[in-house]
């Protein structure tokens, strides 16, 4: 799913009150860290990713090392935290792209 400008701002104001859950450190960017995000956003489907003082990585990096390597979505970066989308693929977790699909 391609998202839209509507979309992303509602997703953004889902996300205010969203504590980022995962980090970047010092390890960097690998695959396993990759695939621990995909199966936390395949339950959770908008998460909050930070990126710590230490990490060697910018936002930008991140930004397109998970757009590259996954089909998941940047709705927005602020500073050091990146907000992620994915829809779920358990039907049953869809509520969140439920909604986003009918705006």
């Amino acid at each position: 799913m391609q998202l839209r400008g509507k979309q992303k701002r509602f997703l953004r104001a889902q996300a205010n009150h969203l504590q980022p859950i995962f980090a970047v450190g010092k390890e960097g960017l690998t695959k396993q860290w990759l695939a621990q995000l995909d199966g936390a956003l395949d339950r959770r489907e908008l998460i909050k990713v930070n990126i710590l003082q230490n990490a060697d990585v910018t936002t930008a990096e991140l930004k397109s090392f998970i757009e590259e390597n996954t089909d998941i979505q940047v709705v927005q970066s602020i500073g050091r935290v990146l907000v992620l989308f994915k829809v779920s693929t358990n039907k049953d977790l869809r509520d969140l792209s439920d909604r986003v699909a009918r705006i």
